[in-house]
C-alpha cells in the first residue's frame, strides 16, 4: 500500500490488515479474465500490494508476479502469505523497472496513494506494447445500497469526525480517475466496470477493518464495532468496486 504519510499507519496495523481486508469479489476476477489479463505465464507487476489481496489470486491464476509494497511489515506478511510472488519492499515510484518487463500492471485499492506524474511514465516504459494497466478500488459503504442500521450508525461517527482529506479525486469519482490516468496520453481507457456486492462482518472484524482505514482512530474503530454489537454482533456491509482497464498507448517516435 503506497502513500507517504500513511505508510506507517498501514504497517503498524499489518496483522489486522491481513485478516480484516475482504477479498475482491469474483465478478472482478471474471472481468479481468474477459480482458485477457489473467493469461498463465504472463508477467505482472502488482503495486501497492499490501498483504496480497490481489497478489494471491494473480499467482493462483498462473501469472509470474512481482509485488511491490513499501511497508516492511506488510511486505513481510505478503512474502509469507504468497511465497509464489517476488516481493519488493519499496515505493513503486522508486524501483528499477526494465523496459518491456511486464505484460500487466495492477493497482488494487492503492491508486490514490501514488504520485501518478512520476509513476505513469515508468509504468508505460515497463509494459510491453499493448500491455494493460488495470486499476481498481473498493469503496466501503456503497452509497447506492439500502441504508442499513449499521450504515446509519457509521454515518453518525463520520458526521462528528475531522478526517484529513485524501489525495486525488474522491473514491467514487470514477470519471475523474479515468481522466487522470489518461491525461498524459500514455494510456488509453479500454473498459470501466462498476460492481456492487456485500459481505457479512462480525464486530471483531469491523473493529479490525476500520482500524486499518488511514483516517480512522482506534477509538472510532471501537465505536464502529460497538454499532455492530448493538445490532446483534454481525452486520452486512455493502461495497462498491470500480475497475478501469487501460491499454498502453503506442507513441510516435
Amino acid at each position: 500500500m503506497g502513500g507517504a504519510g500513511f505508510e506507517d499507519h498501514f504497517d503498524r496495523n499489518a496483522e489486522r490488515y491481513e485478516r480484516a481486508r475482504p477479498p475482491y469479489p469474483p465478478a472482478l476476477w471474471r472481468a479481468l479474465r474477459e480482458l485477457g489479463a489473467l493469461t498463465p505465464g504472463a508477467r505482472a507487476l502488482d503495486i501497492g500490494a499490501g498483504t496480497g489481496q490481489a497478489t494471491a489470486p494473480l499467482v493462483e491464476a498462473g501469472l509470474a508476479v512481482t509485488a511491490v509494497e513499501p511497508g516492511p511489515a506488510l511486505a513481510a506478511r505478503l512474502a509469507t502469505r504468497v511465497p509464489g510472488a517476488t516481493v519488493v519492499n519499496a515505493r513503486a515510484e522508486d524501483i528499477a523497472l526494465d523496459a518491456g518487463a511486464f505484460d500487466l500492471v495492477t493497482a488494487a485499492t492503492a491508486v490514490h496513494w501514488f504520485d501518478l506524474e512520476v509513476l505513469l511514465p515508468r509504468l508505460h516504459a515497463a509494459l510491453v506494447p499493448g500491455g494493460l494497466l488495470v486499476v481498481w478500488r473498493n469503496v466501503y459503504g456503497d452509497p447506492e445500497a439500502e441504508v442499513t442500521p449499521f450504515r446509519r450508525g457509521i454515518q453518525a461517527i463520520v458526521d462528528r469526525r475531522q478526517a484529513p482529506p485524501r489525495p486525488g479525486p474522491g473514491e467514487l469519482e470514477v470519471d475523474r480517475w479515468r481522466e487522470r490516468l489518461t491525461a498524459g496520453g500514455l494510456f488509453l481507457a479500454e473498459r470501466t466496470v462498476n460492481l456492487r456486492w456485500s459481505i457479512d462482518l462480525d464486530s471483531a472484524r469491523v473493529r479490525d477493518l476500520f482500524t486499518t482505514f488511514s483516517d480512522w482512530t482506534p477509538e472510532e474503530a471501537d465505536e464502529a464495532a460497538a454499532v455492530a454489537d448493538r445490532l446483534g454482533g454481525t452486520v452486512t456491509e455493502h461495497y462498491a468496486t470500480w475497475l478501469i482497464a487501460l491499454r498502453r498507448a503506442e507513441l510516435a517516435d
